[in-house]
């Protein structure tokens, strides 16, 4: 049995995500979330979110024991890129990429 949580059009690029989502790959859901609450980047708060959202969809859609739940699988695939664009020298535009993530989670039981 496995409890799921997808955050969609996430406005962080997508390996600033990964570096974050690295650290839990693997790991008890309790020591996931305490490893979250104490690293210092932009992602942590958002992936602590989804965890949180899979923790809640397996105790409440599959009675799941939320003591045995491990990070079983969690990924980060690239979403939309929005265009933006800068003025620059010389009346010269430079295109700015602002990309997006979808950072999914999935957890099992041990």
């Amino acid at each position: 049995m496995q409890a799921k949580a997808i955050a969609r059009y996430v406005r962080i690029a997508p390996r600033k995500v990964r570096l974050v989502v690295d650290l839990i790959r693997g790991k008890k859901a309790s020591e996931a979330l305490s490893i979250l609450k104490f690293t210092p980047k932009a992602a942590s708060p958002v992936v602590e979110k989804v965890l949180n959202s899979a923790l809640a969809n397996a105790d409440h859609n599959y009675n799941m024991d939320l003591e045995n739940l491990y990070v079983k699988e969690i990924f980060v695939d690239q979403g939309p890129t929005l265009k933006r664009f800068r003025p620059r020298a010389q009346g010269r535009a430079f295109r700015i990429h602002k990309r997006t993530s979808h950072i999914t989670v999935v957890l099992g039981e041990k």
